[in-house]
């Protein structure tokens, strides 16, 4: 009895090592055929082929506190230099129109990511007292910003002021150049309206705008006057050609930004060389102030200053038609040079 039990253990024994060996070789074999084949779908291509590197979205509360500290004057040094932050010469300059919306602009450009602006007018190129003291006090008066991001400033006395073009020309001859334009009896009126307004706050008489912009002698459009010259838009980039190529220089649809901003930043992206950030979620009509607002995120949204947008006085309709037939070839002149038509009349 003992001896059957023993013969069914060693049996039992026998099969389950012949098992264990035939395992192992067909392991072994197996490794074997996998070193000498190629997969048919490699590891690393069935990988997300990963991005290349993004500039950074606005979930910037962190970069926006961050530089709205340091624009306080809040932040230390030492956050400074961890984070690689640096005042950089704009790479991009809004130079005009004055009343062309050069203001809305530079905020909504603000709204991308890659872009961070100078809050004031510098006016360094247009006044010698400022441009006598030299690059680095204009460096100086940039604000910090990330190596990624370009810098813009908006001085719009650069567009109208002789000796502009050929000082930015010698900072840096490849700057981008941001011109804004409106219809230009429009912009005339406009400006005509801010200077009324500031008289009007001094408790000083001004005289009317038809009287300003007719020459009361020959009864012709008064080209002295500074709002009519300021809208002759061809004579001043003329001067302007003269030291940058017109590829330098994108035309922005100042009337169009009021009515429909989106498409106008769009086409400013794409000539900065910028991703496309800027959506129709940043921007948002306010009826009650009856211009779009800006909206960063959920928290913060911005409108422009209430002189934005101001009430124009009623202009004589004769006046109107003089000067829109006296800008019409010069209109026709600056659609030729840019390449832009609008539907000015």
């Amino acid at each position: 009895m003992l001896f059957k039990q023993q013969a069914l253990l060693r049996q039992k024994l026998f099969v389950l090592g012949s098992l264990a060996i035939g395992s192992v070789l067909y392991l072994v074999a197996r490794v074997g055929t996998l070193d000498r084949l190629q997969p048919i779908c490699p590891v690393d291509s069935r990988l997300p082929t990963p991005e290349p590197e993004q500039i950074p979205l606005r979930t910037l509360q962190f970069k926006r506190g961050l530089l709205h500290e340091i624009r306080k004057g809040n932040a230390t040094k030492e956050q400074i230099r961890l984070h690689n932050l640096v005042q950089q010469l704009p790479q991009a300059i809004i130079i005009g129109v004055r009343k062309g919306g050069t203001r809305a602009l530079l905020e909504m450009l603000n709204l991308h990511p890659a872009v961070v602006k100078a809050s004031q007018e510098i006016h360094f190129f247009d006044n010698d007292q400022n441009y006598a003291r030299g690059i680095d006090w204009y460096r100086g008066k940039m604000p910090f910003s990330f190596p990624h991001q370009i810098t813009i400033e908006k001085s719009p006395a650069y567009f109208i002021t002789e000796e502009v073009p050929e000082r930015i020309f010698k900072m840096n001859s490849s700057i981008k150049l941001l011109i804004i334009v409106r219809e230009p009896t429009t912009r005339a009126v406009s400006d005509y309206t801010q200077v009324l307004e500031g008289k009007e706050r001094k408790n000083k008489t001004y005289h009317k705008f038809e009287k300003l912009v007719i020459d009361t002698n020959t009864c012709e459009v008064n080209t002295k006057y500074k709002a009519v010259r300021t809208s002759i838009y061809t004579k001043h980039l003329e001067r302007w050609l003269k030291y940058f190529p017109v590829e330098q220089f994108h035309i922005v649809d100042g009337d169009r930004l009021i009515t429909d901003p989106l498409p106008e930043l769009q086409l400013v992206e794409r000539f900065l060389n910028l991703p496309s950030r800027i959506s129709q979620y940043n921007l948002y009509f306010n009826a009650t102030r009856g211009f779009y607002c800006l909206r960063f995120n959920i928290v913060f949204n911005k409108c422009l200053a209430g002189s934005k947008g101001r009430t124009h006085p009623e202009v004589d309709p004769s006046v109107v038609t003089k000067l829109q037939k006296f800008f019409h070839p010069f209109n026709q002149k600056f659609y030729q040079i840019t390449g832009r038509t609008f539907n000015w009349p």
